[in-house]
């Protein structure tokens, strides 16, 4: 009988980590709901204490996700760990998750204590979780660089103050698999009251070695692996759900684990997690990436025409991956355009479906065809919306070419935009630019009264297929302290570069906001 491997998603919370990757609180509750479809046993809803938006979120999730345990992040502190509680006390299965950092440099240049002390303070902080909280978590941060006789000594300890999870996290991504096989065997070894908790394993991406050091702890006896959705997260990133699910599904024969997840929910919910975040998939990415099942070598085509499993070791179908088109126009009815949604993880109020329905039809009127794409790009500018955020509410731009050598460097395109934000309208306002986009940027930031604003980066790629294709413009921004990022479809291009410049500008707002919070709360 194969051993289940529990699957515990933070792409809520270190996922969201990674910089620019910020959700709001209707694509959090929207993602955590498409995670519980796909069959996670855990999800990890975000750091309460962190900040408000943070709290209710987290809050929101446990009320209205069932299935999944609904665990909170909290550090080794009495008051993170009731605002923790206070947030995940709804859910069906509440979790707290605490931490504290057990390696030499951690506890003596960041935290600036003694390995005594923490290991109290971890006792401590697990005790004070137990009273309130039946099922907790306790990670000893940067475990994988940690003394090992200590690392066993603070395990125990944790086991026996009540924590009924233990985490090893490789927080820096600095081991090698065999490293952390050994670890985890050692501790199985060395630790008393080991069988009494669950262990699970943490590997951050910056070696390249995530995935590869999560599979040798299970190997190793773990029970639990921590993972995200296409392994977003802080600098290079986490252990990659599906592959780590689809690594335990292909060879079983040397694992002998399993999961609970649907696979065939993965593409889909990869999906999602790309269109909220704004972190477009690469080609090449394992299981989810656009190339994953595509042959191009000649002898590759004839074998997989001949027998696909002479080149593909998974059905493409397991992951969820198949050909939709839905053909649009004005016969098409909102019946049809909510099953295509539900297909594609949305559930929507009949509030929201009008809205859908609206701007489907405002697409459908300038293309022949929508696809799922389009759709896609639909949910994330309607959930990605904030109360209190500008928004675009029309623009003219002139352009041309310098009629001259002598004004060849002066500006010769000017554009005109409206915004409005809480119902109030500001505009309209004009500016001129070394270009269509130029100009559009600059007369938004006029608008907003932002003075100090950078143009980090800017693209535009198609989305769909097609002359009439969609445009996906993204920009990069940054105000000097902090960088945004804010992303657009439209079958206009300005129009697409306008709305993506006016995300960014609201995105950095909340930012900063964040910001604020986090440093009132004193978080790091």
């Amino acid at each position: 009988m194969p051993r289940r491997i529990i699957i515990f998603d933070t792409t809520l919370r270190d996922g969201e980590q990674a910089p620019g990757a910020s959700l709001g609180e209707q694509q959090k509750i929207t993602l955590a709901h498409q995670l519980a479809a796909l069959g996670v046993d855990v999800i990890e809803a975000g750091f309460p204490i962190s900040s408000p938006e943070d709290f209710r979120a987290v809050t929101r999730v446990a009320k209205e996700v069932k299935g999944p345990v609904i665990a909170g992040l909290a550090r080794t502190r009495e008051e993170d760990i009731q605002a923790c509680w206070e947030a995940v006390k709804h859910a069906e299965r509440p979790r707290i998750h605490t931490f504290i950092g057990t390696s030499d440099i951690h506890i003596e240049r960041k935290l600036r204590k003694t390995r005594e002390e923490v290991l109290e303070i971890a006792v401590a902080s697990v005790k004070f979780a137990r009273k309130l909280c039946p099922d907790v978590e306790f990670s000893a941060e940067d475990a994988l660089r940690t003394d090992f006789d200590y690392l066993c000594r603070v395990v125990e300890a944790a086991i026996a103050a009540g924590a009924t999870t233990i985490n090893i996290p490789d927080t820096v991504g600095y081991t090698v698999p065999w490293e952390m096989e050994q670890t985890i065997r050692g501790l199985f070894d060395r630790v008393p009251n080991i069988t009494d908790a669950v262990i699970s394993v943490h590997c951050h991406n910056d070696l390249g070695l995530a995935v590869a050091n999560s599979l040798a702890a299970v190997k190793a006896g773990a029970g639990q692996v921590e993972c995200t959705v296409n392994g977003i997260g802080e600098r290079a990133g986490n252990a990659s759900l599906e592959e780590i699910v689809m690594t335990l599904k292909t060879r079983r024969d040397r694992f002998d684990a399993e999961t609970n997840i649907d696979t065939t929910q993965i593409m889909k919910t990869s999906r999602m997690v790309a269109n909220f975040t704004g972190f477009v998939v690469q080609p090449n990415k394992a299981i989810v990436g656009a190339n994953a099942f595509a042959h191009e070598a000649g002898v590759h085509q004839h074998g997989v025409l001949m027998d696909r499993q002479t080149y593909e070791i998974m059905r493409p179908e397991d992951v969820g991956l198949t050909e939709s088109v839905l053909t649009l126009g004005r016969r098409s009815g909102r019946h049809g355009l909510r099953r295509r949604l539900q297909e594609l993880g949305y559930e929507l109020t009949d509030e929201q479906i009008e809205e859908a329905y609206r701007r489907f039809l405002a697409i459908a009127d300038r293309k022949k065809q929508v696809y799922d794409e389009d759709l896609e790009l639909i949910m994330r500018d309607m959930f990605g919306r904030e109360t209190g955020m500008w928004r675009l509410v029309g623009f003219q731009v002139m352009s041309g070419a310098a009629p001259s050598e002598e004004q060849e460097s002066a500006p010769f395109s000017t554009a005109v935009v409206t915004l409005r934000r809480q119902g109030k309208i500001r505009g309209p306002v004009a500016e001129v630019g070394n270009g269509p986009v130029d100009a559009l940027y600059r007369a938004i930031e006029r608008a907003v009264g932002e003075k100090r604003l950078s143009l980090v980066d800017y693209s535009l790629r198609s989305v769909s297929m097609g002359t009439d294709a969609m445009g996906e413009a993204m920009v990069r921004i940054t105000d000097g302290t902090t960088e945004s990022w804010g992303k657009s479809a439209s079958t206009d291009i300005l129009e697409a570069s306008a709305k993506a410049f006016v995300s960014a500008i609201n995105r950095l707002a909340i930012l900063r906001q964040r910001a604020q919070n986090e440093h009132a709360n004193g978080a790091k």
